[in-house]
Parts: C-alpha cells; sequence; structure tokens
C-alpha cells in the first residue's frame, strides 16, 4: 500500500476521531458548565454566543441529532457514497455525545461498518501467497 493510499484510507477516520473531540469540548465545555448556562439566562445582557448554545440545546431535547443521525444512516445504506457513509457515522457520533444514545450509536455503527465496507470494495485484491495468481491447480509430487 503506498502513502497516498494509506492517506485516501486514514483521512475519514481522523477527521471522525476529530469531530468526536469538538464534540466533546461542546458538550463539556460549552453546554454543561453553570457559568455558561446562567450568563445566558438573560438573552439581552448574555454573550453573543447564547443563541449557538440555545440551538444545540434544542437540538439535543428534540432529539433532532439522532433524527438525522439515522437518516443519514439510512441514505448511507442505499446510496454506495463513501462520504455518505462518512457522514453518518460523524453525526452518529455527535449524536451519541450529544445526549442521543440509541439513535447515535445505531447510526455511529452503521456509518463505520458501510465506510469500512466502502473502503475495503476500493483495495486492490492481494496476490496470492505462493505466486499462483492466474489460479490453475498443480498436482503435488
Amino acid at each position: 500500500m503506498t502513502a497516498k493510499q494509506l492517506l485516501n484510507v486514514t483521512w475519514p477516520w481522523l477527521l471522525i476521531v476529530l469531530i468526536g473531540l469538538f464534540s466533546t469540548w461542546l458538550r463539556y465545555g460549552f453546554i454543561e458548565p453553570p457559568a455558561l448556562a446562567h450568563m445566558c439566562d438573560d438573552p439581552a445582557h448574555g454573550p453573543s454566543s447564547c443563541g449557538i448554545r440555545r440551538f444545540i440545546v434544542l437540538g439535543f431535547n428534540s432529539y433532532s441529532f439522532g433524527i438525522a443521525a439515522l437518516v443519514a444512516s439510512a441514505l448511507a445504506l442505499i446510496m454506495k457514497k463513501p462520504a455518505m457513509a462518512w457522514l453518518a457515522a460523524a453525526l452518529g457520533l455527535f449524536a451519541v455525545i450529544m445526549y442521543c444514545y440509541y439513535a447515535g450509536a445505531v447510526a455511529l455503527l452503521i456509518g463505520c461498518l458501510r465506510l469500512l465496507r466502502l473502503q475495503a470494495n476500493r483495495m486492490p485484491a492481494p496476490g496470492h501467497q505462493h505466486g499462483q495468481a492466474n489460479r490453475q491447480v498443480k498436482t503435488q509430487p
């Protein structure tokens, strides 16, 4: 496997890890701290980031992140595109971290398995270990 092929295979997985790290920071560093929540109690005097925080809270309270992840995973099963499988896995991981556990876990599993299958289908077939790539059977003495 060349370095370019290895980069093409590992790049989507590294991005999924980065999505997970960002989602973790978003949950524990932006949504859950009580000081930020109290600053956003009064919308007139709160920081400008309170609108984004409110949008994210509404997203996981209405289970929208889980539904979006399930829709993406259904599309990943129908479409044979690695980008759609990656999106299903990334949205599934985001949904798991943002309190939509069941739908996010299903979407993460489907997205990862679909992405893995699509990547495996793009790999060249390995050669025969004994050098008989033409599949002819030779008798042994």
